[in-house]
């Protein structure tokens, strides 16, 4: 199934110093290639965002988002659907900010804040309240815990069609032989194209996504058994081990102590390497 594209708005006027975009991604559109004036971070309040920048790509969830600096070429979209947030920043409010595209973890306070500015977006700012708002952000996003990475993402061809099937379905098993037979290729031709495309094999890449697709669905309220289920694991208890392995913490209690602290540690873990050596 083939990608379709979004429509920039029409009349795009630099932030005076924030803009904030609320807009609905429907599955598999995505804002074609392109570079601002001005900063942007992208993110999602729910759903799942891809992003490429730099020849490379990768795929955040809610509790993460990406730093993408002024002239920076770059393409947003989503596989499944996705509720966009896009802060657009001026060049002068990004003092102190990293120079290069970033992942970072957000925070409760930081999501937050990003809905009440959606919300009063365009309102009159007699009391001069969205200013302080706006200011809170750029302190949010000065102090937010830059991560070593995301889940690589490829950009096409063979490791693309695979990757999308085991994201649509993180049970399936099928090693690279099988996915090479499918594809009329041998398996050592797709396990190299794996390893060349997103630095990993496909076990290790099927491992993390199912770590991150975990932390997806737990967020949005599936039990621990549902979702080991749904991710292909033998039992519960396999599950919580490898959860617990690559976590540090078993999913009930990283649930619990879901925060900015718990988000960045844990996404540390499951999804380096760094952004800029996938």
């Amino acid at each position: 199934m083939l990608w379709e594209t979004i429509a920039a708005p029409p009349g795009l006027a630099a932030p005076r110093p924030m803009t904030i975009r609320a807009q609905s991604i429907p599955a598999r559109h995505h804002f074609p290639e392109h570079a601002h004036r001005w900063h942007q971070v992208a993110y999602a309040i729910s759903g799942v965002l891809t992003v490429a920048v730099e020849g490379r790509s990768f795929v955040i969830s809610p509790e993460q988002a990406v730093w993408l600096p002024a002239g920076l070429p770059h393409r947003v979209g989503s596989l499944l659907g996705a509720e966009f947030r896009s802060l657009w920043l001026a060049e002068e409010a990004g003092g102190g900010l990293p120079e290069g595209p970033t992942v970072f973890s957000v925070s409760l306070l930081l999501q937050a804040l990003i809905v009440e500015a959606t919300d009063i977006e365009g309102q009159d700012d007699h009391d001069g309240y969205a200013g302080r708002v706006t200011n809170l952000i750029l302190d949010q996003l000065r102090r937010a815990k830059s991560l070593p990475g995301a889940l690589p993402w490829p950009r096409g061809g063979p490791v693309l069609t695979v990757c999308d099937a085991i994201y649509a379905d993180p049970a399936d098993p099928r090693g690279p032989e099988e996915w090479g037979r499918e594809l009329g290729m041998s398996g050592r031709t797709l396990a190299r194209r794996f390893e060349a495309e997103l630095g990993m094999s496909l076990r290790s890449w099927r491992r993390r996504l199912r770590l991150f697709k975990a932390i997806e669905l737990l967020g949005g309220g599936r039990r621990v058994t549902q979702t080991a289920m749904e991710l292909g694991y033998g039992s519960t208890s396999a599950f919580i081990y490898a959860f617990r392995t690559d976590m540090g913490c078993g999913p009930q209690a990283y649930m619990r102590g879901r925060g900015p602290e718990r988000g960045a540690l844990a996404a540390s873990r499951a999804f380096s390497p760094d952004l800029r050596h996938d």
